[in-house]
């Protein structure tokens, strides 16, 4: 494979294989293989980068350190089971300015009591809490049924889970909107901290990860999910409860 990095430093440094051959010190052989792909000891290799003025690892990519542990990233949960219900608290009670619940039905935070009395108290604080769930009628919200073979107790769920959080959504930094799109992973947000649960064919969400981040300057991931988010809620309707199709 031909190293067209490489090729288009030498050109734009205006040197030939025998030119650069003679600036390192080596055959012009050598310098060939280099253009086929073969990758310069270490000596060499900083040699010609600063010939050539440009970086090892944007003349040979696989150089480049791949990121194992993003600091953002700051836990790994192998099933949403394994998070308890007090850590869903302590998550949600330390927000000051925002909530966020993006799922299909989010049961399992509905039905506790002392969660949703929280969230009220949050929203009495000024707390902007918006949750999103899936639409009970709607397509996507079937499906999912289907892939977890469930059927329509996907679309029950959801609206035992709107019935239980009808105590705070007669406030006004409460909104409830429904969505009819494909999740790819639910998201429990509380200002600088997210939680991402996957969603896999056919496993059940409470069965399946759960990745922790913390947002900052650098978050990159923490805001392509945040992003995700607030797109998926542009997309839903606001939903009165007792009305449509709920």
């Amino acid at each position: 494979m031909v190293n067209e990095v490489l090729r288009s430093a030498m050109y734009g440094a205006q040197l030939t294989e025998v030119d650069l051959a003679a600036r390192l010190g080596v055959e012009p052989k050598t310098v060939r293989n280099w253009l086929r792909g073969q990758v310069p000891h270490p000596g060499r290799r900083a040699a010609l980068a600063r010939l050539l003025e440009v970086d090892e690892t944007v003349l040979w990519p696989t150089l480049a350190s791949p990121v194992e542990h993003p600091t953002e990233l700051v836990a790994v949960y192998p099933r949403r089971l394994s998070i308890s219900q007090a850590m869903w608290r302590e998550l949600f009670a330390s927000a000051e300015t925002q909530i966020g619940v993006l799922a299909y039905s989010a049961l399992f935070l509905a039905e506790d009591v002392r969660l949703i009395r929280l969230l009220g108290d949050k929203a009495e604080q000024g707390v902007r809490v918006r949750i999103a769930l899936g639409d009970p009628g709607g397509r996507n919200v079937d499906r999912r049924g289907v892939e977890e073979e469930i059927g329509e107790a996907m679309s029950l769920k959801i609206r035992n889970a709107i019935s239980l959080l009808r105590p705070i959504l007669a406030h006004d930094q409460v909104e409830l909107r429904l969505h009819d799109t494909v999740l790819y992973n639910s998201m429990y947000w509380s200002d600088d901290q997210l939680l991402v649960n996957q969603h896999a064919l056919g496993i059940p969400a409470a069965r399946s990860p759960v990745y922790r981040f913390r947002g900052g300057d650098d978050s990159e991931m923490f805001q392509s999910y945040a992003t995700s988010f607030e797109r998926i809620w542009s997309l839903g309707r606001s939903a009165a409860v007792g009305a449509g199709r709920m």
